[in-house]
């Protein structure tokens, strides 16, 4: 697998020749079990085909009971310098649900010793899970909180098909999804975090000033990114790709010299959705001059009807010349940009 990363970033050297990167994420499956020189050789192999800024943000993905001591020492010695730790939660009672490997106590160990070693940490909670009440969650956002960390992810939960959890619910065994508690949790995180100085960049995420993720908010701001390896996603500004996800298809494909992948060009209509649906969830809002010079005067007067009883509601709020959402609209931000969305418009 990993030479045939290696011979797909070499397959790839000609892409995003115009850009410096800025970031390199390891995610997606758990890119943790790669050993620090397998990281080196996939990093140096970057260097030697982009352009890339004088002090990257390398980013690992890992779980908690996958970052031992060692392995944490070993990573603090390699070119990564962020983690992005699956902690979920701190009790043991929800990770259980979760179906997680790790437990409570590994969590919180994995952070202690991470930062020994790491200044940039973010980890992600999960709220709205079935049977966690308000004070366990204001208990998890403080125990996170006492770590001191630069950054704090966190989603509500979801219940993916053909899952032990869906199948638990269907019987009866868990109780559904309350959606009514997720918005209250969700509320109770944006209120402390953002107390404590942590800015609610977007939706999810929540960073100290100078810690937000860079990788992340290339997506949201329409950036372009190179994907490597099965299942992963590439953005060119008008096109989009992803690579096909079986390993064994992937690795026979790239060592016959062929990109296993499917491209989609995206509409103008397509390119305005997600505009509109990425803006709407951070602090950068949607801007109404720039909907116009890159769509046109009619999709700004399509976003201007469909915005005006969200601002005459206080969902949203328009400052010089952009749209971003107040408190009270921000967990009901998806909704919004579905209602903003445009099918086809083509001009």
């Amino acid at each position: 697998m990993v030479q045939a990363l290696l011979r797909e970033i070499g397959l790839r050297k000609d892409e995003l020749q115009d850009a410096v990167v800025e970031t390199i994420y390891f995610g997606g499956g758990t890119p943790s079990i790669l050993t620090p020189a397998e990281i080196d050789e996939i990093i140096k192999k970057i260097y030697a085909h982009y352009h890339l800024a004088k002090s990257p943000e390398i980013t690992l993905e890992a779980n908690p009971d996958d970052l031992s001591g060692e392995r944490i020492l070993q990573w603090a010695k390699s070119p990564v310098n962020r983690l992005s730790i699956g902690i979920q939660s701190f009790f043991n009672e929800d990770l259980q649900l979760m179906n997680r490997a790790h437990n409570a106590m590994e969590a919180e160990e994995c952070i202690q010793t991470a930062k020994a070693y790491f200044e940039n940490i973010t980890i992600d909670l999960i709220y709205g899970i079935p049977g966690m009440n308000n004070a366990r969650w204001k208990s998890n956002i403080a125990k996170a909180l006492s770590f001191n960390l630069p950054h704090i992810s966190s989603y509500a939960l979801t219940v993916e098909p053909k899952t032990a959890l869906k199948k638990f619910i269907e019987k009866g065994k868990v109780p559904p999804i309350d959606d009514r508690q997720a918005q209250e949790q969700f509320q109770i995180l944006v209120q402390t975090l953002e107390s404590k100085g942590y800015v609610n960049y977007e939706i999810s995420n929540f960073g100290k000033p100078g810690y937000f993720s860079k990788n992340n908010t290339a997506y949201w701001q329409g950036k372009k990114y190179l994907g490597i390896g099965p299942s992963a996603h590439s953005f060119d500004g008008t096109h989009r790709s992803w690579n096909i996800g079986n390993n064994i298809k992937y690795i026979k494909a790239i060592e016959q010299g062929v990109l296993p992948s499917e491209t989609e060009v995206l509409s103008i209509s397509d390119r305005y959705n997600e505009y509109v649906m990425t803006g709407l969830r951070t602090i950068w809002g949607v801007s109404q001059e720039k909907i116009e010079s890159e769509f046109g005067p009619a999709y700004l007067a399509h976003a201007q009807k469909r915005a005006k009883r969200f601002l005459e509601t206080g969902l949203l709020i328009s400052k010089d010349g952009k749209w971003t959402a107040t408190p009270k609209g921000k967990f009901l931000v998806d909704g919004m940009a579905s209602d903003l969305f445009i099918v086809n418009l083509e001009t």
